[in-house]
């Protein structure tokens, strides 16, 4: 059982949170003013805020999500690495010291440094709140998809569980113990994800072709709804020539999920293909029990025996032996693989049966780009599928300079050359991690570490098939992860709502007790909005939910701050326009996509109103357009002399 609790997890999991609350407790004396609680009084060193930049940006989707798209789909998941690394090269060259020689807390004190604008005020205030919430989303989900195997319980109970915590760090502390654990957890996470790839490297890679079951189960309906369908992943099929006898049944976390041995796809020509026999898991309704067992009765019925493995190695080996990192490689593209699709038949009843089954795979095609189905625009003919693959990597590299939760940390350094200097410190740990996750990936793809019901947890259960030790340290890591990103969104947030909407739009003043005692209340109460939230979006992989925030960042705040700093007929009102426009745009766009109908409305992708699904490539532009007409229809009337 890959779902039951630990006690070496449970232990080492409660240190990590025990130390991480204490450390806030005990910073908490030094954050009294303002100037504490935002910015740490601006003495955090270069270096130390540097690993924290990437203790704060690497979050859930970064850990838990991208290793679970690599290892579910290969290369594509790395893309995404890709993307969040190359948006540094913006903040290195064109943000850093300008957020630190304009702003004080904020990231509005930037944009609003020249005008003394409520607008502006107010504008970026909003627009910081609706990054946050959409970024704190898949931190949330992450949270909760951790505790079910470290403690047994449900989801939700995690999601509660880190937003209690966080705002425990965020009240207490502020920006403080925020920086010191981003950089405990960005330090821990390199160091041990390197351990765990070093582990992997040293064990190498071999074949299974072996499949654990628990028994049959006296139920021909799904063998008969699968036949009757007449497709499997989209292409027709027909029966094995030995029938469907000998159907064996897997437990799965869902207490409706069974699986069974089907029928893997093998072309034969002629627009069929017949079905070999392979592992496959399916949900059916209305079925409770296996081998006599209730399913769903509690934490030890969640059950799913993990899957990946390599079906073929080089040569005809069983097993390599311990692999260079380069060799690692060499020796998965000339393999061969087993990934796994997917296919949800719809009963006459209503209910639905979604049937996983097995896609041997060439090495050659998990090492290259354009297979997973969001990024088929990379290798098909659709022209939307390429518009939306770029939309994607213009997000990507244009939303990390606008993240208000890494925008605050320039405020952490005394100037401008060492908030440059943290930057080239961030950027080289996080070049360095995002490697690590190629190979995290992969071997969880192909080490029989992966949950096909929940790929968020590949990265954990990889370390989980090497040593229970490493497991434990991991997955607490992977907690704090969660915790050090979501700590800086909330203070982030609760700057915006004291600082921003309550100081600067409304025109209360408030000293700096006052103002730290009501970012205090507005963190709770984001906390709380970010508990619900990861509650209702689990279903969805986490990185693929960072992929909206980065496009709402990207769309709302970069194109008014750029234009900020380069073009002096910037306006007041050109300001205020763009970043109204790009955040509505951007929300409105998602909100209206086809992933928001399919996995939040639960309705007809094909009805969406969006033509595809990422918006940043119009409404990024449209943002940075915005601006440039409002500015041209505003700009100041020269004084004449009288």
């Amino acid at each position: 059982m890959i779902y039951e609790p630990s006690i070496l997890a449970v232990v080492i999991f409660m240190l990590f949170v025990f130390f991480t609350v204490g450390l806030s407790f005990f910073l908490g004396r030094k954050a009294k003013s303002s100037e504490g609680y935002f910015a740490a009084h601006g003495q955090i060193p270069w270096a130390i805020n540097g690993v924290a930049f990437a203790g704060d940006y690497l979050s859930a989707a970064s850990f838990l999500g991208i290793c679970g798209m690599i290892a579910t789909y290969g290369y594509d998941g790395f893309l995404y690495s890709i993307g969040f690394l190359a948006g540094w090269i913006v903040a290195l060259f064109v943000i850093a010291e300008p957020m630190k020689r304009l702003g004080k807390f904020t990231f509005a004190d930037a944009l609003d440094a020249k005008f003394n604008s409520r607008g502006i005020k107010a504008a970026a205030g909003v627009s910081t709140l609706v990054v946050s919430v959409f970024y704190l989303i898949p931190q949330m989900v992450g949270a909760g998809s951790l505790i079910t195997p470290l403690l047994g319980f449900p989801h939700w109970v995690g999601v509660v569980m880190v937003g209690i915590v966080v705002i425990m760090i965020v009240v207490t502390a502020g920006m403080v113990s925020t920086t010191w654990v981003q950089f405990l957890k960005g330090s821990l996470l390199v160091i041990f994800s390197a351990v765990l790839v070093v582990m992997l490297l040293a064990q190498g890679l071999k074949t299974n072709d072996s499949f654990e079951t628990i028994g049959p189960i006296a139920s021909d309906m799904l063998a008969d709804e699968l036949l009757a369908s007449q497709t499997l992943g989209g292409r027709d099929v027909m029966p094995p020539e030995d029938g469907w006898d000998n159907k064996r049944f897997v437990r799965l976390k869902d207490p409706k999920t069974i699986g069974f041995d089907i029928y893997s796809i093998d072309e034969v020509g002629d627009g069929q293909v017949v079905l070999r026999q392979a592992q496959a898991t399916g949900t059916i309704e209305g079925i409770k029990t296996i081998d006599g067992a209730p399913l769903g009765a509690g934490p030890g019925e969640k059950q799913l025996r993990p899957v990946g493995h390599v079906s073929k190695l080089p040569d005809g080996k069983s097993e390599t032996g311990s692999l260079g990192p380069l060799e690692f490689f060499n020796t998965i593209r000339d393999s061969e693989v087993i990934l796994w699709g997917n296919e949800t038949i719809v009963h006459d009843d209503g209910s639905k049966t979604k049937v996983y089954f097995q896609k041997p795979t060439e090495g050659t095609r998990v090492l290259r780009p354009g297979e997973h189905p969001k990024f088929k625009g990379i290798r098909g003919d659709k022209f939307i599928d390429k518009l939306n693959f770029l939309s994607l990597m213009l997000a990507l590299f244009c939303g990390t300079a606008s993240l208000p939760h890494i925008l605050i940390r320039y405020y952490t350094v005394k100037d401008g050359a060492a908030a440059r200097k943290s930057t080239i410190v961030g950027i080289a740990t996080i070049g360095f991690f995002y490697v690590l996750t190629l190979y995290l990936g992969l071997g969880a793809m192909t080490s029989g570490a992966l949950d096909l019901s929940d790929n968020n947890m590949a990265a954990p259960l990889l370390a989980r098939s090497i040593s229970p030790l490493l497991f434990a340290i991991i997955s607490a890591i992977a907690f704090t992860t969660v915790l050090g990103t979501v700590s800086g969104l909330i203070l982030a947030s609760s700057g915006a709502v004291a600082h921003d909407l309550i100081g600067g739009v409304m025109g209360i003043e408030l000293e700096g007790q006052a103002q730290v005692r009501v970012a205090k209340i507005a963190a709770v109460v984001v906390g709380v909005i970010a508990i619900v939230l990861g509650i209702l979006f689990k279903e969805l992989n986490v990185s693929y939910l960072v992929g909206w925030a980065f496009s709402i960042a990207a769309s709302a705040n970069l194109p008014a701050l750029v234009m900020l700093l380069f073009w002096r007929g910037t306006t007041k009102e050109g300001i205020i326009a763009s970043v109204v426009i790009g955040a509505l745009s951007s929300l409105g766009w998602i909100l209206l996509s086809a992933d928001t109908y399919s996995a939040v409305y639960g309705l007809d992708p094909a009805g969406a109103i969006a033509p595809f699904s990422q918006p940043g490539i119009v409404t990024i532009p449209l943002a940075f357009v915005t601006l440039v007409v409002v500015s041209l229809m505003t700009q100041p009337k020269p004084s004449t002399a009288t």
